[in-house]
């Protein structure tokens, strides 16, 4: 069943919405995912331990630390699409607080077409026409701000997204490389009953493989097209202000920022990240009392 929030969406935003809570839902996967994959690679090294066997248990074990750092990767991930879903909602809210402007001029638009067909000698008509001069003009402004956030912040999202994806493939390759190499060093010649395989003299092998893992990932650095934007940082009221967005700039802080823990994290992008007041989305154009009331009746204020 739909939620009650998502029915009380406006219709402008209810598709973005969905997308956003998809989103929740995928992050959750990622999250689930990389919880289990620590719990397997804990299980692996058990499991190594308790054949008996030098150079399984040796290799087994490394093979879990390997695994368990590619799942820190997923987590990393999910943080990296907070951020991008975070985005996501500030062009929805946008929708959103726009709705109310559409509506109202649709109301005026629909009155006078009624009265001019019963009434058409009603002075009436003439106070709706200058009313629907200024929801068309209220309505052209939201417009326009609704234009420059939608294309600004979807910009930015999909370069948080992408850069997130780039990041995350590039660092599990890095361990997935050496992964391989700590396979490499288990002997698998066959022996005949009686034999032994000959004692494991891999372990130093082994430990400096762990420790080329940990040198690449701490080097490594992204390598990115950068994404261009001649949006300049929206000013009051969603306008061209000074500045200008960059991609470089936000990833660097992105990937400066402390790994929290994942319920913290959720709990923190569970409000809205779009424009407000006191945690209320405010319309980005001037509206009259009378529409306030009629949008706080709605629920989109």
């Amino acid at each position: 069943m739909a939620s009650l929030r998502g029915m009380q969406q406006p219709d402008l935003s209810k598709k973005l919405y969905k997308l956003i809570k998809s989103e929740n839902h995928a992050i959750g996967a990622y999250e689930t995912a990389g919880r289990e994959r620590v719990a397997i690679a804990q299980q692996l090294s058990e499991w190594g331990e308790a054949t008996n066997d030098d150079a399984i248990s040796e290799i087994s074990d490394k093979l879990g630390v390997l695994m368990a750092e590619i799942a820190e990767q997923e987590d990393v991930y999910a943080q990296s699409l907070e951020d991008y879903r975070g985005v996501l909602k500030q062009i929805r809210n946008t929708e959103s607080s726009v709705q109310p402007s559409r509506d109202h001029k649709a109301k005026v638009s629909d009155e006078i077409a009624k009265l001019k067909y019963k009434e058409p000698q009603s002075t009436k008509i003439v106070q709706l026409e200058q009313e629907l001069v200024r929801a068309e003009a209220q309505s052209l402004v939201a417009e326009a701000q609704l234009s420059n956030i939608t294309r600004q912040k979807f910009k930015e999202a999909y370069d948080i997204h992408f850069a997130a994806t780039i990041e995350r493939a590039e660092k599990q390759i890095i361990l997935a490389k050496q992964a391989r190499r700590m396979v490499n060093l288990l002997d698998d010649t066959p022996i005949v009953p009686g034999d032994t395989h000959r004692e494991f003299d891999g372990v130093e092998t082994a430990r400096q493989v762990l420790n080329d893992a940990e040198d690449e990932l701490r080097t490594w650095q992204p390598s990115l097209e950068p994404i261009h934007s001649n949006a300049g940082a929206l000013g009051v009221g969603a306008m061209p202000g000074a500045g200008a967005y960059s991609s470089e700039a936000g990833y660097d802080e992105k990937t400066s920022r402390s790994r929290s823990g994942s319920g913290e994290r959720r709990a923190a992008s569970a409000g809205s990240l779009g424009s407000h007041n006191g945690g209320e989305v405010q319309p980005p154009y001037p509206v009259t009392e009378a529409e306030r009331r009629e949008a706080e009746h709605a629920g989109m204020i």
